[in-house]
């Protein structure tokens, strides 16, 4: 059996107002396929495009191993200079993984090889970042804690990707006071009889190609799979729902705050009462 899952529409182009009353103000997903050909990164970006010009540059990485209470925030779990990463990646199967790594700082010149395209939101600039992984890595299932519009653009390769609407956290197994589930859940191959709830979810998939753009709506949760090495650009606008809004405040001032101070005072028990309190919270639900 597997998840509850329905394919992303697909579309070639769209006009602005198509995307705002079809996907934004619905808040539904969609894959647009032909909307950055004018780009010069759309010719010019790859590993090797990235290796030639970022070689030197130290980069941070994440694998997929369980949260521990010693680890800050979206702390990093190794360093690698970018040449010997790429090198990595088109070696051999890896779980590093680079996540938001902002390229306006890192490499400023790569803003020349893209525009910030008009879907009729405001676009943040400050803040584009780039995400690499390996074949099969993948990140857990998770949201943004600003709970932002998200235009994810690929570059190289497939990248599978899962998403779920907020509707869906009660199914999920949902850590609480965090933004991620249950990190021993396989989303791509579930064990149902351990994760019961999570046949009533419903949510969508695609695979992404070199090119193509997934908008995510406010909130959504999602997973990425990389089918293949590879790397993505995420542009994102603020929440405009108000409670989404309102949710996004509260994760950056105050939630993230608390989780921080809950790790130094109880350690690895409250990690461990988090990840308890997912099941029971959860099979509350159902």
């Amino acid at each position: 059996m597997q998840l509850n899952l329905q394919d992303i529409p697909r579309v070639k182009t769209i006009t602005k107002s198509d995307f705002i009353n079809h996907y934004f103000k619905t808040q539904q997903p969609v894959v647009i396929e032909c909307a950055i050909e004018d780009w010069p990164a759309y010719s010019k970006w790859s590993l090797e495009y990235i290796k030639s010009i970022a070689a030197d540059i130290t980069v941070p990485l994440y694998d997929d191993r369980p949260v521990d209470y010693n680890d800050g925030f979206n702390e990093a779990h190794a360093e690698m200079k970018m040449g010997e990463y790429i090198d990595l990646l088109k070696r051999e199967p890896t779980k590093y993984r680079i996540f938001l790594w902002n390229i306006l700082k890192e490499i400023p010149q790569l803003q020349k090889d893209f525009k910030f395209p008009d879907f009729g939101l405001r676009l943040m600039k400050s803040l584009p970042m780039l995400f690499f992984g390996g074949r099969d890595s993948h990140t857990f299932m998770h949201y943004d804690i600003d709970l932002a519009n998200i235009f994810h653009f690929h570059f190289e390769g497939k990248k599978q990707c899962i998403l779920f609407d907020q509707k869906q956290s009660k199914y999920l197994y949902k850590i609480p006071h965090s933004l991620i589930t249950r990190e021993d859940i396989d989303f791509s191959n579930p064990d149902f009889e351990k994760w019961p709830a999570l046949k009533n979810a419903k949510g969508w998939i695609c695979d992404l190609n070199h090119g193509e753009v997934l908008y995510m709506p406010e909130g959504y949760w999602h997973h990425m799979k990389y089918i293949t090495p590879g790397f993505s650009m995420s542009l994102r606008a603020i929440a405009r729902n108000p409670k989404n809004l309102s949710k996004a405040i509260y994760n950056v001032f105050l939630m993230r705050n608390y989780d921080n101070l809950m790790r130094r005072l109880k350690g690895q028990k409250w990690i461990d009462w988090k990840n308890e309190k997912a099941i029971t919270n959860t099979h509350k639900t159902f």
